[in-house]
């Protein structure tokens, strides 16, 4: 296998919004690195070459950023590609998870026929909330991936058994 990418360098292209989305959050937005075609084609690219031949039935994009990087990951892996999204968008029969953020609370739908057991899946952007609709589908997760990690968050810690993988990570 090859050298993993360094992705580290793409904090340059990531903007930090203070207060956002409320008071005493800083959010580090990506829209600058999406909008930077040689910065979205590393992300992606990096995302892809850590998932080449673990074998991936499926990845599940969350609403809204998984959307962005999933369709692109499942196409680059030969995967199928299964949006999840807020409450009342999905047409067909859904699953639903309620989940708390550092900064509030959510709920993610998933079709109910999205995952057939023993499919193997990667889950993009959101970790804690999804990986409980996969095994409630009876999935199989291969690995939880995130553009950003926010380390001081520990929220890796919540997946001791599961392959976590993260491009850029922030300490604060």
């Amino acid at each position: 296998m090859s050298s993993p990418i360094n992705c580290e360098p793409l904090k340059a292209l990531i903007r930090a919004v203070p207060d956002f989305p409320k008071p005493g959050i800083l959010f580090y937005d990506i829209t600058t690195v999406l909008k930077d075609k040689a910065g979205f084609a590393q992300l992606i690219d990096a995302f892809a070459q850590y998932y080449i031949g673990k074998k991936v039935d499926l990845v599940l994009g969350i609403e809204a950023r998984g959307f962005i990087f999933g369709p692109a990951l499942a196409y680059r892996l030969n995967a199928g590609f299964v949006p999840v999204r807020k409450p009342g968008k999905l047409p067909a029969e859904t699953l639903t998870v309620r989940y708390d953020l550092e900064y509030g609370s959510d709920s993610l739908q998933i079709h109910k026929d999205a995952i057939q057991p023993g499919q193997r899946v990667i889950i993009v952007d959101e970790m804690l909330a999804t990986t409980q609709l996969v095994k409630e589908l009876g999935g199989e997760i291969v690995g939880l991936t995130v553009a950003i990690e926010l380390d001081f968050l520990k929220g890796r810690a919540k997946f001791p058994d599961t392959d976590v993988f993260s491009l850029i990570h922030y300490d604060e």
